[in-house]
């Protein structure tokens, strides 16, 4: 497998968790996904990217938004990175917000 080196690989799990969360964020509406970015920087002073480094920001968010529908939007994003839940980082991320 080719190796991005080591900040680089880190960028690539980054960039797919935050493209997961936000297609499902829209596939939703517009104003879902503006509501948790607005609370993701209100609550913690970051944005959908940072996630990946602190998924339990993201889960708080959505229990505190949506409380037990939350699970649902939880599923979703765990289904978007199904193909690459096996890769570090990535699983730690799917193991966080889905406990």
């Amino acid at each position: 497998m080719y190796s991005m080196g080591f900040d680089g690989g880190n960028q690539a799990k980054k960039a797919l968790v935050s493209l997961a969360i936000e297609t499902v964020l829209f596939k939703i509406s517009k104003r879902v996904y503006d509501e948790v970015n607005f609370r993701l920087y209100e609550n913690y002073h970051c944005y959908i990217p940072d996630c990946y480094e602190n998924p339990e920001y993201l889960k708080r968010v959505l229990q505190d938004l949506y409380g037990q529908s939350s699970a649902h939007l939880i599923a979703s994003i765990k289904k978007e990175l199904e193909e690459f839940e096996a890769q570090k980082g990535i699983d730690n991320f799917i193991t966080v917000i889905n406990d």
